[in-house]
């Protein structure tokens, strides 16, 4: 599929930088590139030029080149590459007379990896994987995205679909010859066994998603408790500088706040929450409500217990632990899990150690989940309940089929066999310019 517009965009970080990489791609991109560079470089090699402003031959700067012929490129389209020095001048100068061609437009975000989708160059769930990528800040997230970019998923989903195309065959070339007495509508004896295999794949997939998640958006974990229990004290330690405010006044946290930390190779979001407790201010009692909304989204909640302390313990369905703190202080502390002390570090190193290996274990040993987005949850959902629902039917043939033909359908959708404009303009619009 080719594009009327070729586009061009900075592919690289914020500038100034040691180097900067331009990169078009689009019909008209080779033209575009031998307007300010003359003679094309060999296919995917790369050669030093001088880049020329096209109406005025005023040197611009000197870089590689490089240009890689459709559909052999990451676009599907023809592609080109500009190596510069990492000027903010010069990259806007070379931008500028490179749109001076007619059909040149500068990209917008995620320009480039949709042509890609669109060309067949990658499916929606490689896309999504690429994005991971890109925002991977852990070992655990760069190889469970990496394996989702290379088809780990999309492979699985095309088998998944094979056998409910199969099936659904089965049923539709029996259905054609039922009106003939004397052919009976028998489906084959493994019929059911493969959809009830296939019902156990699906199932077994989707109760993943919750591991996949954790490597993906990291584990979530809660800092509650009364005020000044020592919350905001303890998010500062862990993430090693003061990014929340202490103070002795009651009620100084009203709302919550994030903090992303390496934990083991694992991406870890520690939330600093307002104390809980009956208050007739309007801004701590919104505070307090966010307070309560994010421990119902946690993976973890430290419940965090000062000496003398007697708020009651929360009734959650989380995993909730008690956390004794300011254990430097003298006074009778309450029953807790662990005991530390935010100010001198002791019991920090046991808690990290405690939660390292308690987010192994929710992990597993096993590679991280394929299955890490909420979108391949709802439509493993959906797949998996329309199969059960083809079990339930197999006496009414053209019931079933139709459940046959909707799981095929909604996996379909996942790998962005079936267009659907909204889900795509939402997942590109995530991606960079120039990516």
């Amino acid at each position: 599929m080719q594009t009327s517009k070729t586009i061009a965009a900075l592919s690289t970080g914020s500038l100034p930088s040691g180097v900067a990489v331009i990169r078009l791609s689009g019909p008209t991109a080779f033209e575009a590139v031998e307007r300010i560079c003359g003679q094309l470089p060999k296919p995917r090699a790369l050669a030093l030029k001088t880049l020329k402003h096209p109406q005025t031959g005023e040197a611009l700067d000197q870089g590689l080149v490089a240009v890689f012929p459709g559909p052999h490129s990451f676009t599907g389209e023809d592609c080109a590459e500009f190596q510069v020095h990492g000027s903010p001048a010069g990259v806007k100068a070379i931008l500028s007379a490179l749109t001076t061609h007619c059909d040149v437009a500068l990209a917008g975000a995620g320009d480039f990896t949709r042509r890609a989708f669109e060309n067949g160059k990658l499916d929606l769930t490689a896309v999504e994987g690429l994005g991971d990528l890109l925002a991977a800040e852990t070992e655990s997230q760069r190889r469970q995205a990496l394996s989702r970019l290379e088809g780990g998923l999309a492979d699985q989903i095309a088998v998944w679909r094979s056998l409910l195309l199969h099936a659904r065959a089965e049923i539709e070339a029996r259905l054609d010859f039922s009106d003939e007495d004397d052919v009976p509508f028998e489906l084959p004896a493994h019929f059911v066994a493969d959809l009830q295999t296939l019902a156990g794949a699906l199932s077994a997939a989707r109760a993943t998603y919750d591991r996949g998640r954790i490597v993906r958006e990291g584990f979530r974990i809660v800092l509650a408790g009364a005020p000044n229990a020592g919350k905001s004290s303890l998010l500062n330690r862990l993430a090693g500088s003061d990014v929340a405010i202490v103070t002795a006044e009651a009620g100084t946290t009203r709302d919550t706040k994030d903090v992303a930390i390496d934990l083991g190779g694992q991406y870890v979001t520690l939330t600093d929450t307002a104390g809980l407790r009956d208050t007739i201010s309007l801004a701590e009692g919104e505070g307090i409500v966010r307070a309560r909304k994010a421990m119902q989204a946690a993976d973890l909640v430290l419940w965090l217990m000062a000496p003398g302390d007697a708020q009651p313990f929360p009734d959650m369905d989380r995993s909730v632990w008690r956390i004794g703190t300011k254990s430097d202080l003298d006074g009778a502390g309450p029953e807790v899990d662990l005991r530390l002390s935010a100010l001198t570090g002791d019991g920090i190193e046991t808690l990290l150690k405690r939660l390292e290996s308690h987010i192994e274990g929710r992990l597993g040993a096993s590679e991280a989940s394929l299955v890490s987005h909420l979108r391949d949850r709802d439509a493993l959902d959906a797949a998996l309940g329309s199969v059960e629902s083809a079990l339930g039917r197999i006496e009414q043939p053209e019931l079933c089929a139709e459940d046959l033909r909707r799981a095929a359908d909604v996996l379909a959708a996942l790998i962005g066999l079936m267009d659907n404009e909204a889900v795509l303009d939402r997942l590109f619009a995530g991606f960079c310019i120039g990516k």
